[in-house]
């Protein structure tokens, strides 16, 4: 346990390494996902695999986490003698997660728990937990985790291209995306996530290999030069393709301080399907700037 007694705690959704978790003793609150034979948690009773093949013939409800496994998960928390916990979550957009977390940390007596809706999901939670997790580790306190956690979610943008929008449709999280049939023309629609956390059309490519090269175009074109940045790829069932995307995020910016790498969870491949790929870029500049580091 850090210094300053202050704990991270995530959702299911933020896609963060096994081992990274536990080098930084950050804690998961699973999303649930129900099908026909019973309700599932998030990473911990069905992986991602298993949601792939099950879409074809069954879409899944998913559901917030109970308000008990909330609680449960920060009284392990206080048990292990945290005072403090920064509570970084799925946009709110697409999940009412970060409000019941931010209800029940407010009734937990013992403990302050600050709760950040990072209008994302995936890369741009993952990246924006472990940017905490590192400045933690530096000895940073806690009022200035707090200036520098709204300016770092931000400055945070994640593309994700997919294969198809069927999904997205069935399950009802089309958000602002336009639901554009494009399966004959090969048409892969590139998403983002809006202001407001909710799913936006980003651009519409031709073909996968130039959904690729212009997710990345995209990403780069938002790092300005010199900019301290950390950067992310993705994959949804698509190993081979994650390989080829790294490969190319790194050689279009190759100054990243940071590199994450992860595996799309149930919950967002049960909402986009499989053979999703994502790039993400996380800028530093304006959080260190709020916090009064020179780091």
């Amino acid at each position: 346990m850090n210094k300053q007694k202050i704990a991270l705690l995530t959702d299911s959704c933020a896609d963060i390494p096994d081992a990274l978790l536990k080098q930084y003793d950050i804690h998961v609150v699973p999303l649930k996902l129900i099908f026909s034979d019973g309700e599932y948690a998030d990473g911990v009773d069905i992986i991602p695999s298993e949601v792939y093949r099950r879409l074809p013939s069954e879409m899944p409800k998913t559901t917030l986490p109970s308000g008990e496994s909330v609680e449960q998960v920060l009284g392990q928390i206080r048990k292990k003698g945290y005072s403090r916990v920064l509570a970084i979550h799925l946009s709110g957009g697409l999940s009412g997660t970060c409000n019941l977390v931010r209800v029940v940390g407010a009734q937990t007596d013992g403990m302050e728990v600050a709760v950040f809706d990072t209008q994302s999901g995936s890369l741009g939670i993952g990246m924006t937990v472990l940017q905490a997790a590192r400045w933690i580790e530096q000895g940073w306190s806690w009022n200035d985790l707090l200036r520098a956690i709204p300016p770092l979610i931000r400055n945070t943008h994640v593309f994700f291209c997919v294969n198809t929008l069927e999904y997205l449709q069935k399950g009802g999280r089309i958000g602002k995306i336009s639901a554009v049939a494009g399966t004959l023309l090969q048409i892969k629609p590139i998403i983002s996530f809006a202001e407001d956390g909710e799913l936006v059309s980003a651009a519409k490519v031709r073909g996968r290999k130039a959904a690729m090269q212009k997710m990345v175009q995209m990403t780069a074109s938002l790092v300005p030069r010199g900019a301290v940045f950390n950067l992310a790829v993705a994959h949804g069932d698509s190993p081979e393709e994650l390989r080829e995307i790294r490969v190319l995020a790194q050689q279009n910016m190759p100054g990243f301080l940071n590199f994450m790498e992860g595996e799309i969870d149930c919950t967002l491949g049960s909402y986009v399907g499989p053979h999703l790929l994502g790039v993400g870029v996380q800028m530093l500049d304006e959080a260190y700037s709020a916090a009064g580091s020179k780091n």
